[in-house]
């Protein structure tokens, strides 16, 4: 169910996933299929991890890239989840095909 808030959707974002949800900042990007696709991928990774697994694996990658790349944006870009929908954003069939555990191969 795709939702529109942009007191949800974190600064810099134009939308969010979170299970069983997507949160847009502006209800035009319900148009945007690749935004919407990005965010399937990331309600699909959730759904896999259990959403609490999920942001806690999230979350650790994520300190770890960040003093790796001294950067948030370039530790943002490289989390294997983010990889794996940015990735895998433009092709729509993506999730008929998508193994389980896919963002595994993107670390």
């Amino acid at each position: 169910m795709i939702l529109i808030s942009k007191y949800i959707v974190p600064r810099g974002f134009v939308g969010v996933a979170l299970y069983p949800f997507i949160f847009l900042k502006r209800s035009e990007l319900k148009q945007d299929v690749f935004l919407i696709n990005h965010e399937q991928i990331h309600l699909k990774q959730q759904k896999e991890l259990l959403f609490f697994f999920f942001f806690l694996f999230y979350g650790l990658e994520w300190l770890i890239k960040v003093v790796k790349y001294q950067n948030t944006a370039l530790a943002y870009k490289n989390l294997s989840f983010e990889r794996e929908a940015y990735l895998n954003e433009g092709n729509i069939n993506y999730l008929n095909n998508r193994k389980f555990w896919a963002f595994i191969n993107y670390i």
